[in-house]
């Protein structure tokens, strides 16, 4: 599950967000100080921060600062300016992406997910192993017990996505977005259910009792199992 800190004085701003990134799946620890986004984030293990840039006690760009001499944890800027100095002040100081304020909740939650995606990316040398089922993210290959499975294309893609999401819930909602621009592809809840049953046919020693992916009834489906990142 990816584990966001939200930086964000407003009560009723911070209160919205953080109903929608829990129902969309992640993990939010919620602050309104940055003494208090310090406080989490020398505690929890953090994979993304959203900070907004004016707070009470200093602003998003000082804890920015702060935050880069010890972690490369991604960051995205939530602030009331777009003017081109505060943008350029923001990435300069490692932040990895900003949104202006007011924003769609549904387009932060997209570019939440193109960051963790490019994020991803980044160590796409690396192969992920739950269980017997091992992905090898170069050669876009999945094996289980060292034997090489067969998966279309978006078998793989929504298999990468669930194992990246390990134990969290992911709404079909969300698998949907995460499918829709593949090729130009139409996709709907269909698609998304019977790639889930030909996945389990493919990696489940019973796909009628499913280890791996279990379906969340009237909500998504989750990957059941933990996942290790190896070189």
């Amino acid at each position: 599950m990816t584990n966001i800190l939200l930086l964000e004085d407003d009560e009723s701003l911070n209160r919205g967000i953080s109903f929608k990134l829990k129902k969309e799946g992640f993990q939010v620890f919620s602050a309104k100080t940055i003494n208090e986004a310090k406080e989490i984030f020398s505690i929890e293990k953090v994979q993304l921060i959203l900070a907004d840039v004016g707070l009470p006690d200093g602003n998003g760009f000082d804890f920015c600062q702060e935050v880069r001499k010890k972690s490369d944890v991604l960051m995205i800027f939530l602030t009331a300016c777009d003017q081109e100095v505060d943008i350029v002040t923001g990435f300069d100081l490692g932040a990895d992406d900003y949104i202006t304020k007011p924003f769609s909740l549904m387009i932060l939650i997209s570019r939440i997910n193109a960051l963790l995606r490019r994020n991803l990316n980044k160590n796409s040398n690396k192969k992920i192993t739950s269980g017997n089922v091992t992905f090898y993210f170069q050669e876009m290959k999945v094996k289980k017990n060292e034997l090489e499975i067969i998966l279309s294309k978006t078998e793989l893609k929504l298999l990468k996505f669930l194992m990246d999401n390990p134990q969290q819930i992911l709404t079909r909602e969300r698998l949907l977005n995460e499918l829709w621009d593949l090729e130009g592809m139409f996709v709907d809840q269909n698609t998304v259910a019977v790639n889930i049953r030909r996945l389990r046919e493919k990696i489940e020693d019973n796909p009628s009792e499913p280890e791996y992916i279990k379906t969340m009834r009237g909500i998504g489906y989750v990957w059941n199992r933990d996942v290790f990142v190896n070189d």
